[in-house]
């Protein structure tokens, strides 16, 4: 249906624009005989004048065709009036319908792409709950060895080379310190390196038990090439047990840009839609995230109305600005993430619109 040409909700304007054009036409058409039939009429009573008493019948007869001619604009008029009245109409329901459904449309679209982000960082929740039980990563911290370190940086490097969508894994002692990290050939300068006041650091070292986590915003990590990285966290604990002692914190550090990127460009927008459109990913407080065209990533605030709800669309000037509020999944409940998508050019709605 979708390739069908005549199927597209675009097809109610194109349809009323012709009608009108030939309506429009056609009223013309009827106008111009009736005027060429008043002339007619206009010229029969000429002669029927000069042809004194011989014409008399013949001026009746053009007498009523002049009323017949008067009659018949009346009517043309009144029906260009009410057609014209209707035609408006029907274009600004159309236009109605057509906006609602393209905005329902992005609405869909942008939550489809909060929820692969939400899957994909959920994925990301299980990793380092798991992580952090491993016998490695628990002895690097248990053992305080050289040789303990070493292997757990080795283990963490095995894990990275199957894991490709992070950048490095951290492992932290309670006071803080980065004591193994899976990449030291890439990173040499995070072993050693001071974590306490991050925040990742701190909700880590506090989380209750092995079953909970923290998940942050996106930040640039000085420590990772300024790299933009989603960084999750939990507590690594005596035994590996869910409730064991805590002994320090698994920081695992998710390569944000790529796997962001491949999320907006995913989209599935047609090739005309794709060139006026705009995918982007925000957090709570608008800052883009992950933009179709790679602009303000990390450093533009979009405002986005949300007052239609979770989920909606609304025109914004010239544009359709669909939206949809990250629903989360499984126990990972999001960070209050949106999807969204402005296109341009398509806008004919000004109202705010739930979804």
């Amino acid at each position: 249906m979708e390739s069908d040409v005549s199927l597209r909700p675009e097809r109610i304007l194109d349809l009323s624009d012709r009608l009108s054009s030939v309506a429009g036409a056609k009223i013309g058409e009827i106008a111009r005989v009736n005027r060429a039939a008043k002339m007619l009429a206009i010229n029969a009573l000429i002669v029927a004048a000069r042809a004194g008493e011989a014409g008399k019948g013949f001026a009746i007869v053009a007498e009523e065709f002049k009323k017949i001619s008067t009659e018949i604009d009346s009517v043309a008029a009144a029906l260009e009036s009410q057609v014209r009245a209707d035609l408006d109409e029907l274009s600004a329901v159309g236009g109605a319908i057509l906006g609602h459904l393209r905005g329902q449309r992005l609405a869909d679209l942008a939550l489809n792409a909060i929820e692969i982000v939400d899957r994909n960082l959920y994925e990301r929740t299980c990793d380092v709950r798991w992580w952090a039980t491993d016998s490695a990563v628990v002895a690097c911290l248990a053992d305080d060895g050289v040789a303990a370190r070493r292997h757990a940086s080795e283990r963490l490097g095995v894990i990275l080379d199957a894991y490709t969508v992070y950048l490095d894994l951290w492992i932290c002692d309670a006071r803080g310190r980065v004591i193994a990290n899976g990449r030291p050939r890439r990173y040499p300068n995070v072993v050693g390196l001071s974590v306490a006041d991050a925040p990742w650091f701190r909700e880590g070292l506090r989380t209750a038990s092995g079953d909970d986590f923290v998940a942050c915003d996106i930040e640039r990590a000085r420590a990772l090439d300024d790299a933009p990285v989603a960084t999750y966290a939990t507590a690594i604990r005596a035994g590996g047990r869910s409730r064991g002692e805590v002994l320090g914190v698994l920081g695992v550090h998710f390569d944000w840009r790529p796997q962001a990127q491949a999320v907006v460009d995913g989209v599935r927008l047609t090739p005309e839609e794709r060139e006026r459109s705009r995918v982007l990913l925000l957090d709570q407080k608008g800052r883009v995230l992950a933009a179709s065209d790679n602009r303000g990533v990390l450093t533009e605030i979009f405002p986005l109305d949300v007052s239609g709800g979770p989920m909606g669309s609304y025109a914004d000037g010239d544009s359709t600005v669909g939206y949809a509020l990250t629903p989360g999944y499984e126990t990972y409940s999001g960070l209050g993430w949106y999807g969204c998508l402005v296109q341009a050019g398509q806008a004919s709605d000004v109202s705010t619109v739930a979804a």
